[in-house]
């Protein structure tokens, strides 16, 4: 009789998109609308498993409006950091309500390690990366361990370090969906006037991006909208965004 081979269990270790496929799809999308992209990528199921990842900050109400539109079933994930302003709070309860979100997740910082590595509270005044590792990094990464792809609302217009951004990259194996990354500040305005979408209270007194209060200060006229995030040091992102680079098919045309 012969003998059964068995054949070994293998956990596939590849990633699930690479860099040709961010390059393909800024091709295959370049010169359609935004909302045009988005209902071909949700309707058709390109991305696979996607979630969303959203701060409630200043302009968040745009992206989500933009999805829950059209499947509000898609997963938030919402980085509840300890550290938020209460203005920042509420307004993802009213938008929650006001979009019908249907799937928000709050994604909170191990309590045993901020024990251990923050009891006091205070590393972000001597440590901005470490605390930001254990409040944001380290909890976001866990729960994308699950999808395929993610939804940020990052633009390029919002700082020097973005002005490269496109609207698909790679991080991780991951897709990156930048849905917003050639929109400007006016084309943010206008639609928000247009669905009546509510801003985010502290906007009005001078915080164009809102992250954590100890790290967030206003911004004065004329500076980047991201230049009072963790100011006075050298730091531009918290970590859950890797550093920009082009991704594009070769060309000098523009990637959006």
């Amino acid at each position: 009789m012969a003998e059964t081979v068995r054949i070994a269990d293998r956990i596939n270790s590849d990633p699930r998109y690479t860099e040709g496929d961010a390059v393909r799809l800024n091709n295959m999308f370049r010169g359609y609308d935004t909302i045009e992209m988005l209902t071909v990528l949700l309707r058709e199921n390109m991305l696979g498993d996607a979630a969303i990842v959203s701060s409630f900050g200043a302009e968040s109400a745009v992206l989500l409006h933009l999805i829950a539109n059209i499947d509000p079933t898609i997963p938030v994930l919402f980085l509840d950091t300890g550290k938020h302003f209460p203005e920042t709070i509420t307004y993802r309860e009213e938008l929650r309500a006001i979009l019908g979100l249907l799937d928000l997740r709050i994604l909170t910082p191990d309590p045993a390690l901020l024990r251990q590595k923050d009891e006091t509270g205070l590393r972000w005044s001597y440590d901005p990366d470490g605390c930001c590792e254990m409040r944001k990094v380290l909890p976001l990464s866990a729960a994308l361990a699950g999808f395929n792809a993610q939804f940020t609302g990052r633009k390029a217009f919002q700082s020097s370090t973005r002005r490269a951004l496109p609207r698909f990259e790679i991080e991780d194996g991951r897709l990156k969906v930048n849905l917003l990354a050639d929109w400007d500040k006016d084309r943010i305005d206008a639609y928000m006037a247009q669905h009546a979408l509510p801003s985010h209270p502290l906007v009005e007194l001078g915080y164009p991006s809102i992250g954590c209060s100890p790290c967030t200060t206003k911004v004065a006229p004329g500076e980047d909208p991201r230049s009072g995030r963790w100011k006075g040091w050298d730091k531009v992102e918290c970590g859950i965004h890797n550093a920009v680079t082009p991704i594009g098919d070769g060309s000098d045309d523009p990637i959006f």
